[in-house]
C-alpha cells in the first residue's frame, strides 16, 4: 500500500550538518529554532498557543536506505532498528517533543530541537502528559546509556 505524505513546513535549527548535532531533544534543551508552516496550513496553529509543548513528526530527508540491523548512537553493539531511534529506517520519520515559545502568524519558535536545518515538517500534535506521559517500567538496552543522550553528539555513521 502507498501512502502519500506532504510536508506541511520546514523546520530551521542551528545544525547545518549531521557532524557534532546532538542526537536527542535531551542533548538539545537550550537549542531555539523556528518552524515556517506553509501558508496554507497556517490556520491550523489556531489555538495551538495554549499549549507549552508540541511533538513534532518530520522526515530524515537526509537519510538514504536502511539498515535494519545498525550500531547506534548509545550502544557499540548491533541493535534492530526498530530498538532504536536512528534515522536510517524504512520509513524514515522522527518525532521531537519542542517546547513552544511563541506563534506569530505561520512562524513558531521552539526550543529543544535537535535536527538538521531544512528538515522537512509532517505534523504538530500538542504534547499533552496525561495522555503522553507513561510510567514506563524498562527501556530495553537502552537502560545504562540513556542519559549520555544529553551530551553525545552526531556523527557520520548514518549518512
Amino acid at each position: 500500500m502507498n501512502i502519500n505524505i506532504s510536508s506541511i513546513g520546514i523546520i530551521h535549527t542551528p545544525f547545518e550538518s549531521l557532524e557534532g548535532m546532538p542526537i536527542q531533544p535531551s542533548g538539545a534543551d537550550k537549542v531555539t529554532g523556528t518552524i515556517v508552516i506553509n501558508k496554507e496550513y497556517e490556520l491550523g496553529l489556531k489555538d495551538l498557543e495554549g499549549f507549552s509543548h508540541l511533538i513534532l513528526l518530520y522526515n530524515f530527508h537526509q537519510s538514504k536506505g536502511y539498515d535494519l540491523i545498525l550500531t547506534p548512537f548509545l550502544d557499540d553493539q548491533k541493535r534492530g532498528v526498530f530498538s532504536t531511534r536512528a534515522p536510517r529506517r524504512p520509513n524514515p520519520i522522527g518525532l521531537s517533543i519542542v517546547n513552544l515559545l511563541k506563534i506569530e502568524g505561520n512562524r513558531l519558535t521552539i526550543k529543544g530541537i535537535d535536527v538538521l536545518d531544512g528538515t522537512p515538517l509532517i505534523d504538530i500534535k500538542p504534547y499533552v502528559p496525561e495522555f503522553d506521559s507513561k510510567a514506563v517500567t524498562a527501556v530495553g538496552w537502552l537502560e545504562k546509556t540513556q542519559k549520555n543522550a544529553t551530551f553525545l553528539k552526531s556523527d557520520d555513521r548514518f549518512v
